[in-house]
């Protein structure tokens, strides 16, 4: 961040996530991220296969960009590190998730605490939650 010329992180709501979509709503928070620059880039390089055109700017597709250019890299550590410490503060508010550990990826302990306490207002409804079936012997 420090030696960025111009960087800015954005979200989408979970409940934007369930109606518009992953994809979308990626999409969507690379948009408004574009907005937030105070720079206006001259072309944009995309972590990925797949994007939509951003206010008439190039772009590239970049398929495992983040070990091929930096600045793509750059960009994925801001992402991560936003998401780990939105994850970290809603662990402390709704414990029994583990999200300080799994930062909302669906592991067991992840799943368990769903099965024990329900779901939370942040987690996204269209995603399968709980496997359809339990195991009935582990």
């Amino acid at each position: 961040m420090r030696d960025a010329l111009a960087w800015a992180v954005a979200e989408v709501s979970n409940i934007e996530i369930d109606s518009i979509n992953i994809l979308n709503a990626s999409f969507k928070a690379m948009h408004l991220a574009l907005d937030q620059l105070s720079i206006r880039p001259q072309f944009l390089l995309i972590d990925g296969n797949r994007f939509k055109p951003y206010s008439n700017i190039p772009f590239q597709c970049v398929i495992k960009g983040d070990g091929a250019y930096l600045s793509i890299a750059a960009a994925s550590v801001l992402a991560k590190n936003y998401r780990d410490d939105l994850m970290s503060k809603l662990s402390e508010q709704y414990p029994g998730y583990g999200w300080h550990t799994n930062v909302g990826y669906p592991t067991e302990e992840h799943r368990e605490g769903i099965r024990m306490l329900g779901i939370t207002p942040y987690h996204r409804k269209s995603f399968q939650l709980l496997p359809s079936q339990l195991e009935l012997f582990k």
